[in-house]
């Protein structure tokens, strides 16, 4: 068991520091920060003045090594727009990521495993079809053109409710529900196909002539063991709360980190953007490492051999 924990821990935090690693260089490839942030009409000295100040002038691997041994002594930069620490920035923005994503991961649970579980239990009758067909709908109908849609008619058409901002809680109903209802789908249909597999195993038809009432093997062998497989996305879906709110939040000018994100993007705020794909790192490999230890819980062979 320690080396098996050892193992995805290791993996876990060789991950972060290749996604970290990659932002870095991406960043400081696609454009100077300097010239985005200074004025077109600010002189040169006042332009290699800032990138000394902000450490732009040092060779890029300088750069790299000085960003990591920050990084290792928890100083994760400040930004070039105002001078804050990049950490106070994403901390004052998370509660509002939280409060759509959290909700709307609620919405994918609540809906896409009873949804998946049913249409497997019912196959190929019209209840499987429906169901099937709303998750296929659900899924392949992009998150910006759902929010569109559904602004269009709750906010411009029938005045129900706000189309963006951060008001009141009606200002988070359609965001949730946007979040929500492509996860639903996924879930659905990734649940339906682990069901259909263990139904048709030979010990759920053991069991079944042997008399067990369909309610007690459904309970007993089937939802465990579908369970297994199931867990893995939605360990994906915990993982990506943050980095999934990017479109939603910026669709609807909601105030969290993937609206941050964006912005700092558009204006090169290194420090901003690579604490944000830090915290995005960090949340999908914990998710990942918590998802491989409980199918350690759940298949013990996975322990012994150290691997899935």
């Amino acid at each position: 068991m320690l080396r098996f924990l050892l193992l995805r821990l290791a993996r876990a935090l060789l991950t972060i520091a290749l996604v970290v690693s990659f932002a870095f260089v991406v960043l400081r490839l696609s454009g100077d920060p300097a010239l985005l942030i200074m004025s077109v009409d600010a002189p040169p000295e006042a332009v290699a003045a800032f990138r000394k100040a902000w450490g732009l002038d040092e060779p890029l691997w300088r750069q790299y090594l000085s960003y990591f041994g920050a990084i290792a002594s928890g100083d994760l930069g400040r930004s070039m727009r105002d001078g804050r620490d990049a950490i106070v920035l994403v901390g004052e923005r998370i509660p509002a990521t939280l409060a759509l994503t959290v909700p709307a991961l609620l919405i994918k649970l609540g809906l896409g495993i009873p949804a998946g579980v049913y249409a497997a239990l019912h196959r190929n009758s019209w209840a499987d079809r429906l169901v099937m067909f709303l998750a296929v709908a659900g899924f392949t109908v992009p998150s910006f053109v759902l929010g569109l849609l559904l602004v269009l008619v709750f906010a411009v058409q029938l005045g129900w409710l706000p189309s963006g901002g951060q008001d009141s809680w009606r200002h988070a109903v359609l965001p949730i529900i946007t979040l929500g209802v492509g996860g639903a789908a996924v879930l659905a249909r990734f649940t339906r196909s682990a069901m259909l597999e263990v139904l048709g195993q030979s010990y759920i038809r053991t069991a079944s002539a042997k008399g067990v009432p369909w309610a007690q093997v459904v309970r007993g062998h089937a939802l465990p063991n579908a369970a297994i497989p199931t867990v893995t996305i939605i360990g994906f879906m915990v993982g990506s709360l943050i980095a999934g709110a990017v479109v939603v939040e910026s669709v609807f000018s909601w105030p969290g980190v993937g609206r941050l994100l964006v912005v700092a993007v558009a204006n090169r705020d290194l420090a901003v953007v690579q604490c944000i794909l830090l915290l995005v790192a960090a949340t999908m490999v914990t998710a990942n490492l918590v998802v491989d230890l409980l199918y350690g819980a759940l298949d013990p062979r996975l322990r012994r051999g150290g691997s899935r």
